[in-house]
């Protein structure tokens, strides 16, 4: 097979060597799997690259450890932070740069992660701990407040399981089950999209996946499959946001961010019950004298850093979907320069599918999986 001879990928999916059979040792590719790289050691004589061989990069990537820095060196971290507030701000500056920095590496080596899966709920599970161990004793919270904060955990971890069951992947059975025309264009109707563009619009052959694929489909090289109405792959559910699983994404925000809002101003107003919240978050005097009340203080910083992230995400969820663009639609606009920035750049107006503001909104709560629909034989079941 040449390189000629192979249909270009969108944009989205640039060309891997593990798709080209003129790459003789694949095994070095980031994301072959460790099974395929013994493979290609056995059956052929590996190239010399140094004192480490291609077979021991690719075991070294393929180690999944990412649980461990989540599991033991939070609390530690946030312990050290809450001696002296100068070390405190050291490590929660620091902080942020280092999931940041594990973020672009495997983002750019295309690998699936349970790290920041694992940060979240750890994290989640720790603030809350510290909330029931240290932040009640004091009395300064009421058992409706308690419940307030507990119904918000529990939904919180109920709409992540329900985002978690899947974006809504594209099957072949899929492009069986819906009528083509003689122009090879298809009615969308099962695909949630209604209006006269979206029903004259072509389905698409996936260059990876060898499948014809709907309107706005896109394939995700982290997951390795393609996604109806792909918008991203999140890091922080260790999944795509797709079709099937975009409303209870946004849900899983909403209540995240509501909890923690809430959460962070009971703490505040126990330790710091003579200031307004925004004076307690940067000036809380005596809060550093006694170590339960530093912790607390610290994970409060530490709790505000995830959640304005959160919040951020949150608002440009909101106005992508109002202007009814994913986020692998605004990349590709922006990368072939058909997009337009609207509002101070969060968000990335493409013209295509924006049907007004509460059409948008309309078809955004109403649109449903096609896949799940389908009454189809366990062999279609992804």
């Amino acid at each position: 097979m040449k390189w000629e001879k192979l249909k270009p990928p969108e944009p989205d999916d640039p060309m891997c060597c593990c798709e080209c059979d003129t790459y003789k040792y694949r095994c070095c590719c980031d994301c072959e799997d460790l099974d395929e790289a013994f493979s290609s050691w056995l059956k052929e004589k590996p190239p010399s690259c140094g004192l480490q061989s291609p077979v021991f990069e690719t075991m070294i990537d393929s180690l999944e450890i990412s649980m461990i820095p989540a599991l033991l060196l939070l609390p530690l971290l946030l312990r050290a932070a809450a001696l002296h507030y100068l070390l405190g701000a050291v490590i929660l500056t620091a902080l942020p740069g280092l999931v940041l920095s594990y973020y672009h590496t495997t983002h750019r080596r295309k690998r699936r992660t349970l790290f920041f899966l694992t940060l979240a709920l750890y994290s989640l599970a720790y603030m809350y701990y510290l909330f029931v161990t240290e932040i009640l004793p004091r009395g300064d919270v009421s058992p409706l407040q308690t419940c307030a904060v507990t119904t918000g955990m529990i939904l919180t971890v109920a709409s992540l399981v329900h985002t978690k069951r899947g974006p809504g992947f594209v099957t072949a059975s899929l492009h069986k089950a819906n009528p083509t025309h003689s122009d090879g264009s298809i009615q969308s109707t099962a695909s949630g999209e209604t209006g006269p563009q979206s029903a004259t619009e072509k389905w698409t052959l996936c260059p990876v996946c060898k499948i014809m694929r709907p309107p706005r489909a896109g394939h995700c090289r982290t997951c390795g499959s393609c996604v109806q109405r792909l918008d991203h792959h999140c890091v922080w559910i260790n999944s795509c946001v797709g079709q099937a699983n975009h409303r209870s994404f946004l849900q899983t925000l909403c209540v995240f961010v509501l909890t923690s809002v809430y959460g962070i101003g009971l703490v505040l107003r126990s330790l710091c019950p003579r200031q307004s919240l925004m004076t307690a978050l940067f000036y809380c005097p005596g809060v550093y004298s006694q170590p339960s009340t530093a912790l607390c203080f610290t994970c409060c910083w530490y709790s505000t850093i995830i959640t304005a992230g959160l919040f951020y995400l949150l608002v440009a969820q909101v106005v992508s979907i109002s202007f009814n663009v994913t986020g692998r639609e605004a990349q590709l606009a922006l990368r072939n320069k058909k997009g337009q920035r609207r509002l101070w750049g969060i968000a990335i107006d493409t013209g295509e599918y924006s049907r007004g503001f509460y059409r948008n909104w309309v078809e955004f709560l109403t649109m449903t999986d096609s896949s799940a629909s389908l009454h189809s034989s366990p062999t279609d079941l992804v």
